[in-house]
């Protein structure tokens, strides 16, 4: 089977480009003495995660417990839940999980004293406790304690519960650099320092390696040069998620993997194919590939097989504008860059594996389904 037996729009992934980017990241993270817990909502495909397990990831993150749920029934035995979890209803099941598993490790963040009360109030009594880590953020930042003092109150709160175990401090460390110029990283690194300075204030219970853990995938490489010099006394654990497919846009212009790794650039493993289904005007074609289809939060598709750009996405319309001298067909399939992976599977149940996105018609080696 080839891409052009595939019915129009479809999402596909680039074998060599997964494999080139898992062992570019993983063998950096062995450098830097970090762990990967690679954040599993990008993709939310169990095929694709337990590539990550397999290269030696630490455990896969999620955001939601229902996320959770899906990666401990994939059999993904250490899961970190991004995110405070808040529904009672949520929480307990989280417990009955522990409960029927003894090799499984679940653990949430809390950002608040109310977050700490309804996890207690849900896990009185649990057969065994939740490991939760306290989530540090800063002003101007999303979720997390705003300063460290709170975040040693919360981590107080957490020892006092029984049904609790305090485990680590956490954080997501890119609302504070929008960028790569040198105010950004060095906001990125000033709000890691404070985790590190929450983590040293705290005393963990005796059982317990703690986990310090930041790391998006715009900032790894600040996050383990501020984070690992504490991993004498804890694992640090980075969730950067969108490394394994990257992208055509955002990461691609702030992944630090290539010469600020020393490493070899990531490549982008996802495209979109879409067809021309009308040429209204001169210079004008407008393809099946709409919003329901390819990513577009950050930034539109890149027409790859053509010269021109994308300039508006309708529902199931991509409208591109050709450069002079560029043609297409009614018919034609035009490959597209995409950006933001994370806002690109949940958009597909199955995904197609191609074994190259530049052969006249790649040829269909396998597929992924997702869970969304």
């Amino acid at each position: 089977m080839h891409v052009s037996d595939l019915v129009t729009p479809v999402l596909t992934v680039h074998e060599a480009a997964l494999a080139h980017n898992e062992s570019t990241v993983f063998a950096w993270a062995e450098r830097q003495g970090v762990l990967l817990a690679p954040h599993g909502k990008t993709t939310m495909a169990p095929a694709l995660w337990q590539r990550l397990l397999d290269a030696g990831a630490w455990g896969i993150s999620v955001a939601t417990p229902w996320q959770a749920e899906v990666a401990v029934e994939a059999g993904v035995s250490t899961v970190l839940i991004a995110n405070s979890v808040t529904d009672g209803t949520a929480a307990r099941h989280l417990g009955d999980l522990l409960a029927a598993d003894r090799d499984l490790r679940i653990l949430c963040w809390a950002d608040s004293l109310d977050t700490v009360g309804i996890l207690a109030d849900a896990l009185e009594g649990a057969d065994r406790p939740l490991d939760v880590l306290v989530e540090l953020g800063g002003r101007g930042g999303r979720t997390g304690a705003r300063s460290v003092d709170e975040g040693e109150r919360i981590a107080q709160a957490i020892l006092a519960a029984p049904g609790l175990r305090l485990a680590g401090v956490t954080g997501y460390e890119g609302p504070f650099g929008p960028d790569r110029e040198d105010a950004s990283v060095a906001a990125v690194d000033a709000y890691l320092s404070t985790l590190v300075e929450l983590h040293r204030r705290l005393a963990y219970p005796p059982d317990v390696r703690p986990v310090l853990s930041a790391g998006g995938s715009a900032f790894p490489d600040r996050a383990a040069a501020v984070l690992a010099p504490q991993r004498g006394d804890a694992d640090i654990v980075l969730r950067s998620g969108a490394f394994q497919i990257h992208d055509d846009g955002f990461y691609s212009r702030m992944s630090p993997f290539g010469p600020l790794t020393s490493t070899e650039p990531l490549r982008s493993a996802m495209h979109a194919w879409s067809r021309v289904v009308s040429q209204p005007e001169h210079g004008l074609a407008l393809l099946d590939a709409g919003r329901r289809d390819v990513p577009f939060d950050l930034d539109l598709p890149v027409p790859q097989s053509v010269t021109g750009r994308i300039t508006a996405l309708n529902d199931q319309h991509a409208f591109l504008d050709l450069a002079d001298g560029a043609g297409v067909a009614v018919g034609d399939v035009v490959r597209l860059g995409l950006s933001h992976p994370c806002t690109a599977f949940d958009k597909w149940r199955v995904v197609a594996v191609i074994d190259d996105p530049d052969a006249a018609d790649p040829r269909v080696i396998g597929a992924v389904a997702t869970c969304f």
